[in-house]
C-alpha cells in the first residue's frame, strides 16, 4: 500500500492511496478459496466445485467486498500513520478500480485541532452570592396565598379592578366568527392583563346580566398570525361578579400546603428561593468562565462543525421569525448583522465543545450511574407534584436518558476547571446576582447550548 499526501490546507487534508493490482488479486482469491470450502454448485458437492466456476459465479460479489475492505482498511491506515483524529468519515473517491487493476482512491478528511491545555490554576473567577432577605420569603407565601384565593357571587355589584367576571363570549373578525374565539362560564380576574390589551378594561363597571361588544385589536407579534394585527369584537355576557375572598396567612396555609406550620413553610420557601439563588450564582459563574477560556485559547476549528452550528442556529432564527417570536433586539437588527452575530456564536460554541472534551478527555472525566440518576431527580424536582411521572418517563425512554449525558459530561468537567482555579467570593444584592445584560452577546441564543 502506497500513500502519499496530496494537499494539507489547515484542518482540511487529501491522501492517495494505491493499492498494487498483486495485493488486491490476492485479497480476492484468498476470499474465493474460502467460499469454495462451501459453496453449493449444481453438479458438486458442497466445497468440491472447480474454482473456476466458483469465481464465475461470486467474482463480482467478492470484488465489491475486496474493494469495501480494501477502502476502510486504507483509510485507517492513513489515519494511524499519520495520527489524525477525523471530524467525520473521510470522504472517498475511487479513481481506479477493476480486475487486473491497481486499486487507487483519494480520501479527503477533516480533522479535529490539536489544543494544548494551559493550567487552570491561573485562572481567577468572581463567585457572586446573595442571601435570601425575609422580605422576599414573605412575598413568596403572599403569592401562594393569592393563588388560593376564591371569589364570593356578589348579586347587585358593578365589576371593578380585581373583581372576577363570569363570562360567555364570542369573538368575531368583520362579523365573521375565527376559531378558538368563543368561550363560557369562563372566570375572568379583572386587571390580571390575562386577555388582549384593553379588554378586561371595557368590563369595568359591569355588572350581572350586562352584554358588552368589546372592542380590541390583536397584537402585532400575536402567536396566531391570521389575528396578528387585525380588529376584533367580543360579544360578551357577564353572568355574574365576584369579589374576591382573602386568604389568611397563618398555620392553617401552610398545612393545606402540605407544611407543618407556617414557620416550616417559609423555611422551605426560604431553600427553594436560595436554590434559585446558586443557580444563578451557577450560572454567571460559568458564563465567566467560558468567556475566559474563549479570550485564552486560540486554535483553528474544523469548519464543518461550525457550518452544523450555524446552520442550527439560523433555524432556530427563523422559526422564530415565523412565529413572531422574535425578540427586540433581533427586530431591530439587519438580518445581515445577525446573521454574522450567529456566525461568531456558532465558532465560539465549536471552539468551546472542543476545548471542553479535550478537558474531559484528559481529566478521564466520565459519567458514573448516579451522576445520571441525580440528574433525573434534579429534574423531576422542577415539577412539585409530579416527580413520579418524570421518573417513569426516564424509566421508559432510553433516549431522554441519553440525551442527559452530554450537558452532565459538561457540567462535570466545568466543575473539575472551577475545582482548580481561584475563587473570589463576594456576596452582592438580588438584583446584581440576577444582572446578566454585560454578558448576552455571549449567551445570545444560549437557550440551545450554554457555550
Amino acid at each position: 500500500m502506497k500513500i502519499n499526501e496530496l494537499k494539507s490546507e489547515g484542518l482540511k487534508k487529501s491522501y492517495k492511496v494505491v493499492i498494487s493490482k498483486e495485493d488486491f488479486a490476492k485479497d480476492i482469491d484468498n476470499k474465493l478459496s474460502q467460499i469454495a470450502k462451501k459453496a453449493k454448485i449444481q453438479g458438486f458437492r458442497a466445497g468440491k466445485a472447480p474454482l473456476s466456476m466458483v469465481k464465475k459465479k461470486f467474482l463480482n460479489e467478492v470484488m465489491s467486498e475486496a474493494l469495501d475492505d480494501a477502502v476502510r482498511n486504507g483509510s485507517n491506515q492513513v489515519l494511524s500513520d499519520n495520527k489524525l483524529r477525523p471530524v467525520s468519515q473521510p470522504a472517498i473517491k475511487i479513481t481506479s478500480f477493476g480486475e487486473g487493476k491497481d486499486l487507487e482512491f483519494d480520501m479527503d478528511v477533516e480533522i479535529l485541532p490539536e489544543i494544548k491545555l494551559g493550567d487552570f490554576t491561573k485562572i481567577s473567577l468572581d463567585k457572586y452570592t446573595a442571601e435570601v432577605p425575609a422580605a422576599e420569603v414573605d412575598k413568596a407565601v403572599k403569592y401562594l396565598a393569592e393563588a388560593r384565593k376564591e371569589s364570593v357571587k356578589v348579586d347587585g355589584k358593578k365589576a371593578a379592578k380585581g373583581d372576577v367576571v363570569m363570562i360567555d363570549f364570542v369573538g368575531s373578525i368583520d362579523g365573521v366568527e375565527f376559531n378558538g374565539g368563543k368561550g363560557n362560564d369562563y372566570p375572568l380576574e379583572l386587571g390580571s392583563g390575562s386577555f388582549i390589551p384593553g379588554f378586561e378594561d371595557q368590563l369595568i363597571g359591569s355588572e350581572a346580566g350586562s352584554k358588552v361588544d368589546v372592542k380590541v385589536k390583536f397584537p402585532d407579534t400575536y402567536h396566531a398570525k391570521d389575528l396578528a394585527g387585525k380588529d376584533a369584537v367580543f360579544a360578551v355576557t357577564v353572568k355574574e361578579v365576584r369579589e374576591p375572598k382573602a386568604v389568611e396567612i397563618n398555620d392553617e396555609l401552610a398545612k393545606s400546603l402540605g407544611a407543618e406550620s407556617l414557620d416550616k413553610l417559609k423555611e422551605t420557601l426560604s431553600s427553594r428561593i436560595k436554590s434559585d439563588y446558586d443557580n444563578a450564582s451557577r450560572m454567571k459563574l460559568k458564563r465567566q468562565l467560558l468567556d475566559v477560556l474563549d479570550s485564552e485559547y486560540s486554535f483553528e476549528v474544523p469548519a464543518s462543525l461550525v457550518d452544523a452550528e450555524y446552520q442550527a442556529i439560523v433555524n432556530q432564527y427563523e422559526q422564530a421569525k415565523k412565529y413572531n417570536q422574535l425578540d427586540e433586539e433581533e427586530k431591530n437588527k439587519k438580518e445581515e448583522d445577525l446573521l454574522k452575530e450567529y456566525k461568531d456564536i456558532a465558532v465560539r460554541r465549536v471552539k468551546l465543545g472542543l476545548l471542553l472534551s479535550e478537558v474531559g478527555q484528559n481529566a478521564k472525566i466520565s459519567i458514573k450511574p448516579e451522576d445520571i440518576n441525580a440528574a433525573i431527580m434534579n429534574e423531576a424536582k422542577r415539577y412539585p407534584g409530579q416527580e413520579q411521572m418524570v421518573l417513569d418517563y426516564y424509566l421508559k425512554n432510553k433516549q431522554a436518558v441519553e440525551a442527559l449525558k452530554a450537558p452532565i459530561f459538561e457540567e462535570k468537567i466545568i466543575d473539575y476547571i472551577i475545582s482548580q482555579a481561584k475563587l473570589n467570593e463576594k456576596v452582592v444584592s438580588v438584583e446584581e446576582l440576577y444582572k446578566f445584560d454585560e454578558e448576552k452577546k455571549s449567551a445570545k441564543k444560549s437557550s440551545k447550548k450554554s457555550a
